[in-house]
């Protein structure tokens, strides 16, 4: 990648706001790559939690008829136990699934998205995945057409 190879608009290659901004050199676009890495890696962690809420809440849901077959078989008092000692305990004190997703999105998340994208309006004017864009340019292959710079404009004509 080269600060200085800047494709200008008319020409074939990434659009406008995927174009690196004049005086933004190499190790910052790395840097700013870097950092929308570990973005994207929170973002998957993140529905890791929606996994494991759902899960859960699924989990905690079956337990109904876990408790009406334990009834029906003849075994209230294990129905009972079930029922008073799994059917909605929280999952770590004072929580159930849904209030670890919102402590994390409070404390973690939305703190980082933030940061994330105060730190690319700042150093590449808003412009984000300038690391990607440029890889891109380099690994494609000009001409063919699964291998286009850009998406098709709506309304042409493939």
């Amino acid at each position: 990648m080269n600060a200085d190879r800047h494709v200008p608009d008319s020409a074939e290659g990434p659009d406008r706001d995927h174009r690196r901004p004049a005086g933004v050199d190499d190790k910052t676009v790395e840097a700013l790559g870097a950092l929308s890495k570990a973005l994207e890696t929170t973002e998957r962690a993140r529905g890791r939690l929606y996994d494991f809420h759902q899960l859960t809440g699924t989990a905690d849901l079956q337990l109904d008829s876990a408790v009406r077959l334990l009834r029906e078989a003849g075994h209230p008092e294990w129905a009972e136990k079930v029922r008073s000692e799994i059917l909605g305990r929280n999952v770590i004190p004072g929580h159930w699934t849904f209030q670890m997703i919102e402590a994390y999105d409070a404390t973690y998340y939305q703190p980082f998205r933030q940061l994330e994208a105060s730190v690319v309006r700042e150093l590449a004017q808003g412009r984000d995945h300038l690391y990607e864009a440029e890889l891109k340019e380099q690994r494609r292959t000009p001409g063919h057409p699964d291998h286009t710079a850009r998406p098709p404009t709506p309304g042409a004509q493939t």
